[in-house]
């Protein structure tokens, strides 16, 4: 990776690693708080955190469309991408979870070529050998599922690549952190209405850990890696801002042997070089991108 920007390569290196880990975050979290009310608060904090943050910069108030584009972005991948996800994992394992949040890249190039940038052969073979090695990672577990799962987490890909391809290709949103702020505040509020409209309360007693792990997913989990995504789709091709769908299960399984006391088997460790080698030609395919439009 060393050809790419520091700027995307920090961005990378967060999504990958931050997003990766708010696996065991989420269910600290949930051991107090239920699903919609942990996403939509954790999201509304970020939010008003990075817009006081805009302002005391300097940087202007989003117009009306860009609030509503903002919108749209944020309700899509945080509401339907977020909020069905956490749903669907009341009805799927964590395996097959695992598997479709894999198509994501795949799902997402296949809309970015909608918009005349098709994926190149090497970045096929990247996406291609990802979605494998998730689908072999996740094998090392038990596969479960209710239809109905099924439906949410085909849902939530949907609305959360669709989103994205939208943020970077169609709508017209706030330049900068203003841009993301507003996709957190409304996307935020949509789920926390949500959260009201389904009458959920607290699940459990509100621990230490549990607040603990909220605050991570809000600064960590939302702060930096949410904006660092939104950033990577501003400057890098699809399928490589969506590799974080392959590396993170790489992350989460790391941490578990490292703080978890799990084992690795011999299928996790050819796993997850599968996915370290589509991660490779995924970069270095935007690397020769890069010398092809310099040469045009």
């Amino acid at each position: 990776m060393r050809h790419l920007p520091r700027p995307v390569l920090f961005a990378l290196l967060t999504v990958y690693i931050v997003w990766g880990s708010t696996y065991f975050a989420i269910q600290v979290a949930l051991t107090a708080f239920p699903p919609f009310m942990m996403i939509g608060t954790r999201f509304l904090v970020a939010g008003v955190i990075l817009y006081v943050w805009q302002k005391l910069r300097g940087a202007p108030n989003p117009t009306l469309r860009e609030w509503r584009d903002g919108g749209i972005v944020g309700m899509l991948m945080l509401g339907g991408g977020t909020g069905l996800t956490a749903v669907a994992q009341q009805y799927v394992s964590s395996g097959l979870t695992a598997v479709f949040i894999a198509c994501s890249p795949m799902i997402l190039s296949g809309l970015s070529g909608l918009f005349g940038d098709w994926p190149k052969r090497r970045e096929w073979t990247g996406i291609l050998c990802g979605f494998a090695g998730a689908l072999l990672l996740a094998s090392d577990g038990q596969f479960s599922a209710k239809p109905l799962g099924i439906l949410f987490l085909l849902g939530a890909i949907l609305c959360w690549d669709v989103g994205s391809i939208l943020s970077q290709k169609k709508l017209k949103m706030a330049a900068g952190g203003m841009g993301f702020a507003s996709e957190m505040l409304i996307g935020g509020l949509f789920l926390f209405i949500i959260s009201s409209l389904k009458g959920e309360h607290l699940t459990g007693e509100v621990t230490f850990n549990a607040v603990a792990a909220w605050a991570y997913l809000v600064v960590a989990g939302s702060l930096l890696a949410f904006t660092a995504y939104m950033y990577l789709l501003s400057k890098v091709p699809a399928g490589l801002a969506a590799s974080y769908a392959y590396v993170n299960p790489v992350i989460a399984v790391g941490l578990g042997v490292a703080f978890g006391g799990e084992h690795l088997s011999m299928r996790a460790m050819l796993a997850m070089a599968v996915i370290l080698g589509s991660v490779v030609m995924l970069t270095s395919a935007h690397k020769k991108k890069k010398e092809q439009t310099v040469l045009e």
